[in-house]
C-alpha cells in the first residue's frame, strides 16, 4: 500500500492548473446512461473514482473511453443491474439511480461504498424516486427502483436534517428527465456542481429550469439526443491549493478556476489577513500575511463554506496565531482527521461538531493515517509547513479526489514522494 512522504520547510512559488471538478464529473458520466447517442465530456480528471464510473458505464453496456481527460461514451443498450464489485468501491456510484430508472424503468444497485465520514444516508434519493411514482425495496444491501407505468412529474422537497443532498438532487432531476409532466424539486441542492449537470442535461435536449437554485423546474421529454460538454474547474481543488500557497508558499498562482464558486472561502482567508487575488481569464493568486488572524467559520450548503473545506481549513488554523472555531453543520461527524493533525503538535478541542483550535508556532513531523478524501488534503496541507518529514498513510484516498497532486505541489517547489510499505 503507498504512502506519501512529505518534507516540510518547502516554499511553495509559481502556478498550477486546477484540473475538471470530480463531483460534476461522475453524475454527468451517470446521466449518458439517459441517450443511446454518442456524447463526449471534455476536462474530466483522471481520478480512482472517474475511471471507477468509466468502468460502471461499461460494464451496464455502454461503450466508453477516457483518454487525456475527455471521456467518450455511447449507452445504445444497457443493464438495469449495477454490480456490488464496481459500486462498492465508491458512494457516488448511486447517482447511476435514477437515469438507469428512467431509462429502463428499473434498476438494482448494490449500496456503495467510499470514504466513511459520519451517517450519509441516501433516503432522500429513495424518497425522491418514490414521489416521482417508483417503487423502492431496500433489501439485503441493494436496492431495487421499478416503475412498471412509468414516472409521474411531482413536487419533491430534497431538504434533509442537515440541509440538501447534492447527489439526490441529481439523481432526481436525472429521473424526472423521462417523467411525464412537470417535476418541482423544492430545497434543491443549489451548488455549482448540480448547475454543470443542468446545462449537461439540456445541452442533451431536457427542459430543466432553475438549476443553482433552491427550486427547479423539469418538464419531462420523451428522448434525448447525444452532446459534448465541458465540465467545471473543480472548486475544492482550488481552495485546497489556496490554503497551500498560504500555508507554504511565497505568492501562489491557480488557473483555469472559478472565483464565483470560492466566495466563502475567498472571505474568510481575507477575514484572515491572506491576500487572494482575483486576476481575468480564470486565474486567482494567493499570499500569506506576515500577521494571520484567527477567525470563526461555520459550514453550510452553498452559497455557504463548503464541508469539504473544513478539514483545509484546521490544517490553515493550527499554526494561526489565537483561537479559531470551525462548527461542522453538513456532517457533523466529519473530524477524524483532527486526532492526526493533534500527533503533529496540533492544540484543538472538539465540542460536538466544533473544533476549537488554539494556533501553535509549529507542528511536527509524526506519522498520520488519511480516514477519508478530504482528511487526506488536510494531511498534506499540515506537513507542507511542519518541522521534518511526515508519513502519510492510506493515501488511497487523496487519488479519488485529487488528480496528480503530488505532481502538481512538487511543480511549485514542495519536497514529496510516494513509496510503499
Amino acid at each position: 500500500m503507498e504512502k506519501l512522504l512529505v518534507s516540510g520547510g518547502s516554499r511553495l512559488s509559481g502556478s498550477v492548473r486546477i484540473s475538471g471538478s470530480k463531483n460534476s464529473s461522475l453524475p454527468i458520466l451517470a446521466a449518458t446512461l439517459l441517450s443511446e447517442e454518442p456524447c463526449i465530456i471534455h476536462n474530466v480528471p483522471d481520478l480512482s473514482d472517474t475511471n471507477y464510473m468509466v468502468q460502471i458505464l461499461i460494464t451496464l453496456g455502454a461503450e466508453a473511453e477516457m483518454e487525456n481527460g475527455t471521456v467518450k461514451v455511447q449507452a445504445r443498450e444497457i443493464s438495469s443491474q449495477a454490480p456490488y464489485d464496481l459500486v462498492r468501491k465508491m458512494r457516488a456510484s448511486v447517482c447511476v439511480l435514477g437515469p438507469m430508472l428512467a431509462r429502463k424503468g428499473e434498476a438494482f444497485v448494490s449500496l456503495p461504498g467510499g470514504c466513511v465520514i459520519g451517517d450519509r444516508p441516501i433516503d432522500l434519493h429513495l424518497r425522491g424516486l418514490e414521489a416521482l411514482g417508483a417503487d423502492v425495496e431496500v433489501k439485503g444491501g441493494d436496492i431495487r427502483v421499478s416503475a412498471p407505468e412509468g414516472l409521474k412529474g411531482a413536487k419533491i422537497n430534497m431538504r434533509g436534517q442537515y440541509g440538501s443532498t447534492v447527489l439526490g438532487t441529481d439523481n432526481v432531476m436525472m429521473a424526472a428527465v423521462f417523467a411525464e409532466g412537470t417535476t418541482i424539486i423544492e430545497s434543491a441542492a443549489a451548488e455549482p456542481e448540480v448547475e454543470d449537470l443542468a446545462t449537461f442535461l439540456n445541452a442533451l435536449g431536457a427542459r430543466i429550469e432553475g438549476a443553482g437554485t433552491p427550486k427547479i423546474v423539469i418538464h419531462g421529454v420523451e428522448s434525448l439526443s447525444g452532446a459534448e460538454h465541458a465540465v467545471i474547474p473543480d472548486r475544492i481543488e482550488a481552495g485546497t491549493f489556496m490554503i497551500a500557497g498560504i500555508i507554504a508558499g511565497d505568492g501562489v498562482e491557480l488557473e483555469n478556476v472559478r472565483s464565483d464558486h470560492l466566495t466563502s472561502l475567498i472571505d474568510s482567508l481575507r477575514g484572515s489577513g491572506h491576500t487572494v487575488n482575483l486576476q481575468d481569464g480564470g486565474t486567482i493568486n494567493v499570499s500569506a500575511s506576515t500577521d494571520p488572524k484567527a477567525n470563526e467559520v461555520t459550514t453550510e450548503p452553498y452559497p455557504g463554506f463548503p464541508t469539504d473545506m473544513q478539514a483545509q481549513m484546521c490544517a490553515l488554523y493550527t499554526t494561526t496565531s489565537g483561537i479559531s472555531v470551525i462548527t461542522e453543520t453538513v456532517f457533523p461527524n466529519r473530524f477524524m482527521h483532527v486526532p492526526e493533525l493533534k500527533r503533529m503538535g496540533a492544540n484543538i478541542n472538539l465540542k460536538d461538531s466544533m473544533a476549537v483550535i488554539r494556533g501553535v508556532d509549529q507542528l511536527s513531523a509524526a506519522p498520520v493515517m488519511a480516514s477519508d478524501l478530504r482528511a487526506s488534503a488536510a494531511l498534506v496541507l499540515a506537513a507542507l509547513g511542519a518541522d521534518g518529514t511526515t508519513e502519510i498513510n492510506r493515501l488511497y484516498h487523496i487519488d479519488r479526489g485529487y488528480e496528480n497532486i503530488d505532481q502538481k505541489l512538487r511543480s511549485l517547489g514542495a519536497e514529496l514522494h510516494r513509496v510503499n510499505g
